[in-house]
């Protein structure tokens, strides 16, 4: 082994082992926010997750997951999972710098002592830079699958290098199949990995080929080619093959359910193993490679085959139920999700002209396949149609959105509504769609990420295009003002932000020196590289599509476009090095530039991304889901809507076995046949959820869509009005002079007698507050129309006569409430539904069960770290932070109400103790606070927390309004807010006659308001 080799692997392993101690210190020991922990969940139970699943980091999790010592060890485990292949992907990238110099320096394993120094210096500079890249980072500390992902790209790309250097062809050709192989296993993570595929066509072509200009055609389009087969034909189109195989086994022969998909898969294994023998037999060697790769794709694709199996088992997670090949298509193409169009389709506001009966949905029915209702096609307005439509979403906020970052004025089209009434509607242009494009999805949902990462950032909070949230930063103040407006008279919530990372544009600017000399020394490997970064990159964004207002930042879609500019960021150290290698004698050049190097962009990066990306003992998202589930009673039902109202549950409950007697109910997937289904077994100590329809009567196509038709105006009994509704009768079903079925309610106003009895022994309602019992509970729902998701509720509801408690998440929008908020009883993180009536009354919703409120936030919640002032807490955490404040609020007010003193000061202590202004900053949400301790005669702390909360709020706003005319719209509501909150201060001190503070505050208020008011 020559000195190079040994020095680079070594070196290799160190720089892995460094990667791994970063991550390993800075794993989260638990489950984090969003997806996270469904895949724990998924991965420890194999259970089925969103899709369209990750069966092989499944498998790869599962394992890991048994080295946990007990259960409240397993996130942890998998956390490490994560971190060492994100270490290992930091061990390929150095070696791939050091491969990509090697040949740059162009003196094979003929190395001085100092070149040898230029290269390993190289590979060092440009890994650790990845290594503390905000992105990257943020994914190596969690249960995600792009930790996964990135180490198969990495690997793969090493890999086609690797080949590169094989002389002997028959040797080379089983790097090609390594390659395919991983190709397939990462479709069980991924499919970001396939990405990589024109990167390495292009490596085959230069080595194969002298370059043409017609051949470099050739092989693009080769690329794409094999792209779109492995995307659109080999990934899908297995599982169409083998569904008509499973429709003539199952339905023609008489066979049972998937025989079908055993015998293609019998079958396929046979034409296969016969043509690999024929090509080896008769010496065809591309066509045997060729066969060999497109086998172990098959078989590292097959890492499917455990979606299938685990869930036909009908474990307690299973999302799209795919134990059919019909519901496994579905489920691979995310159907369940839409689809957004690529490259023809329509703009935003396109009429619809018809709907069409689409893709056949079959259901397993008393042996058979039956065709039980047709996904629908919807047909647009030709007119409104377009090449490359970029602006297509419908909503009401991605329309306005869609107006201010495409400033589109439209061309006038006459168009007829739905009412047959003639009407214009403005057709963007498509200019304006392109001036989305570039503004919106390249400038800020890539080129903004891109520059967090090499750039520097401005802070933690999401952005959607506002000047003070989430944008690029650099530390540059005329570079940054240009953009950003003023920075010397930040308010803290901005400059005291622990992502405000700033790197003084020191990557970028070392990334792009890499690419220029990279470009300049050696053109060929720098088109791979650039293949590799635009793939990955701007690739990605025109196939995503993504409308505005995103429910989280996206910058891990682009983590591989960021690992391709890290390269790059390497070979900047190499030519810097290479200078200095010309300056001074010996190893001394390379070894000053390294270090420079070194210190200037993975030192500063480190140093700036360490407190913002250290998720050491943050048990937040764990606590929080203990928390939601401790907030019901039970056996109860509990709805939630979103990622992180749900996933954390699923996690505690499936892998911790917290509080398995509650059903978590997500309204966003009651809307589907499989999760009514599901959620209608028994789960754990959880009973069936109780609904009043059978399957035939939910199944997709059936009471998709209710409309409400006011024919009886009076209040309708809630159990009539659902016997209507599940009735197959036809006199139900026609409505007017409507010929088809239709399926309605007569009714909008509806009401359920209560038997108080009933509800005692039931314990919906303690016996202390029996005599706020209202002998009605009566409620409007003041909709055209409900959703199956709203419908089932209703179901539910009217079933469970009282038996089971039913609660509400804090975090439900309240547009699913059915209108039935007035009858919700806080009782933590939830609001139980019970036959109390509380108007609603400045916001707050529902009566408040002081009892049980009082146990739970004071006694029992946990807070995983958000009092310990080490943890990082981040936008997320804090936001939602705002529902305990409110709740300790809401809680110390009714103890006020009840002339419980002793309690309410244990609120307030409780709630300033674990949300202290320095870890959760005030906001509005501090003004019933101030306002308790005011009606307690804590007037000395009241003013405290005042007068810190109305000098915030005036630094904040004079902040605002600093930002100029340029600003002042975009800003409007940041301004409202603040000048509500200073109304609300001078309200309190005046109210209280705290009359050493009303001059000042009445003071304050109008100067405020007379600069608003300049501002606007």
């Amino acid at each position: 082994m020559n000195i190079f080799r040994r020095a680079n692997i070594i070196t290799g392993w160190i720089v892995f082992l460094i990667s791994s101690v970063v991550y390993l210190l800075t794993i989260e020991p638990t489950a984090s926010f969003w997806d996270c922990g469904e895949f724990i969940a998924a991965s420890y139970k194999m259970e089925v997750g969103h899709p369209p699943g990750a069966p092989f980091f499944m498998l790869v999790s599962n394992f890991f997951s048994l080295f946990a010592s007990d259960v409240t060890q397993v996130a942890k485990w998998v956390n490490i999972m994560s971190a060492l292949a994100s270490a290992l992907t930091i061990a390929f990238l150095y070696w791939t710098i050091t491969h990509l110099a090697r040949k740059i320096m162009g003196k094979g394993n003929d190395l001085s002592i100092a070149e040898l120094f230029t290269i390993i210096g190289a590979g060092i500079v440009g890994s650790m830079a990845y290594t503390f890249s905000d992105t990257f980072w943020f994914s190596a500390v969690e249960a995600e699958v792009y930790a996964f992902s990135s180490l198969f790209t990495a690997v793969v790309f090493w890999a086609i290098l690797k080949w590169e250097n094989v002389a002997d062809e028959k040797r080379a050709n089983r790097w090609i199949i390594l390659i395919a192989y991983l190709m397939g296993l990462s479709i069980g993570v991924h499919l970001l990995n396939l990405l990589a595929i024109p990167a390495i066509v292009f490596v085959y072509y230069f080595r194969k080929y002298e370059p043409s200009r017609r051949g470099v055609l050739y092989s693009l389009g080769i690329s794409v080619l094999l792209l779109a087969v492995l995307l659109y034909l080999i990934i899908p189109g297995i599982i169409k093959v083998a569904s008509v195989f499973e429709l003539i086994a199952v339905n023609g022969i008489g066979l049972f359910y998937n025989s079908g998909v055993i015998i293609f898969i019998i079958v396929a294994m046979g034409v296969l193993t016969w043509l690999i023998f024929y090509s080896h037999k008769t010496r065809k060697v591309l066509l045997n490679t060729i066969l060999i790769s497109f086998s172990v794709i098959l078989i590292g694709y097959f890492s499917y085959g455990i979606i299938l199996i685990r869930s036909v088992a009908n474990p307690p997670m299973e999302q799209n139920d795919p134990e059919t090949v019909f519901s496994l298509l579905y489920y691979l193409n995310r159907e369940q999700y839409g689809q957004s169009p690529l490259f023809h389709g329509h703009y935003y506001n396109a009429p619809i002209t018809e709907a069409e009966p689409g893709k056949k949905i079959y259901s397993k029915i008393d042996g058979r396949y039956k065709v039980t209702h047709h996904r629908q096609k919807i047909v647009y307005d030709e007119r409104f149609l377009t090449i490359f439509p970029r602006m297509w979403s419908g909503d009401p906020d991605h329309v306005q959105a869609y107006q201010k970052w495409g400033k589109i004025k439209g061309t006038p089209i006459n168009v007829t509504n739905r009412n047959g009434e003639a009407e214009v509607l403005r057709k963007p242009t498509f200019g304006e769609n392109v001036r989305f494009f570039v503004r919106y999805q390249i400038g800020h949902m890539y080129l903004r990420y891109f520059m967090w990462n090499f750039g520097g950032r401005q802070n933690d909070l999401q952005g959607h295009g506002e000047v003070h949230k989430g944008n690029w930063y650099s530390g540059i103040n005329f570079i940054d003002e240009a953009r950003l407006g003023p920075q010397d008279n930040l308010p803290p919530f901005m400059k005291d932000n622990p992502a405000r990372n700033k790197y003084y544009m020191l990557p970028l600017l070392l990334g792009i020196t890499g690419l220029i000399f990279h470009y300049l020394r050696h053109r060929r490997d720098f088109w791979v590289v650039m293949l590799l970064f635009i793939m990955t990159g701007l690739a990605v964004v025109v196939y995503l599509n993504q409308y505005p207002f995103q429910p989280r930042e996206r910058d891990y879609a682009y983590a591989a476009s960021f690992y391709a500019f890290a390269i790059w960021v390497g070979l900047g150290g190499l030519a810097i090095s290479e200078y200095f290698r010309k300056k001074l004698p010996g190893v001394t050049g390379p070894a000053v530039a390294t270090l420079v190097c070194l210190f200037l962009v993975p030192g500063i990066m480190a140093k700036e991304n360490w407190d913002d990306h250290d998720r050491s003992g943050r048990y937040t998202a764990r606590d929080f889901a203990w928390n939601y589930l401790n907030s019901c009673q039970p056996n109860a039902v509990l709805f939630t809507n979103g990622d992180n109202d749900t996933f954390p549950l699923w996690y505690v409950q499936e892998v911790e076995g917290v509080r398995t007697d509650v059903r978590v109910v997500n309204l966003s997937y009651l809307g589907a046949d499989w999760y009514i289904e599901q959620i209608a077994r028994k789960a754990y100590d959880s009973d069936a959820v109780p609904f009043g329809m059978d399957k035939e009567l939910y199944r997709t196509g059936r009471r998709d869509y209710v409309y409400l038709v006011e024919r009886i105006k009076e209040h309708v009994d809630l159990g009539e009005a659902m016997d209507f509704i599940r009735s197959e009768d036809k006199r139900t079903k026609t409505l007017g002079n409507y010929t088809d079925r239709i399926d309605y309610i007569p009714a909008t106003k509806f009401k359920i007698p209560i038997d108080s009895a009933h509800i005692i022994n039931t314990g919906t309602v303690r016996p202390e507050l029996a005599d706020r019992l209202v002998p009605e509970m009566r409620w409007e729902i003041q909709k055209q129309n409900l959703y199956k998701n709203e419908l089932m509720v209703l179901d539910l509801i009217d079933n469970n006569n009282w038996e089971r408690p039913v609660y509400y998440a804090v975090t439900v929008d309240r547009n699913l409430y059915l209108n039935l908020h007035e009858y919700f009883q806080l009782q933590g993180l939830a609001y139980r539904i019970v036959p109390i009536q509380q108007p609603e009354a400045r916001g707050q919703l529902g009566s408040i069960d002081a009892d049980l409120m009082f146990d739970n936030m004071v006694n029992k919640f946990r807070w995983g770290g958000v009092d310990d002032s080490t943890v990082y807490l981040d936008e997320n955490i804090r936001r939602m932070m705002m529902n305990f404040r409110n709740n300790f609020g809401r809680l110390a007010h009714e103890l006020i109400s009840q002339g419980d003193t002793a309690r309410t000061i244990t609120t307030l202590e409780r709630c300033m103790e674990v949300m202290p202004h320095e870890r959760i900053p005030f906001n509005y949400f501090m003004v019933p606070i101030i306002d308790a301790y005011y009606k307690i005669g804590e007037n000395e702390l009241a003013n405290s927390y005042l007068l810190t909360l109305s000098d915030l709020a005036e630094e904040e706003l004079r902040y605002f309004i600093s930002l100029g005319r340029e600003y002042a719209e975009e800003v409007d509501y940041e301004k409202q807010v603040r000048m509500h909150i200073m109304q609300e201060l001078t309200r309190l001190v005046i109210e209280n006659q705290q009359e050493e503070l009303i001059e000042r505050q009445q003071q304050k208020f109008q100067e405020l308001v007379v600069l608003y008011q300049s501002n606007v």
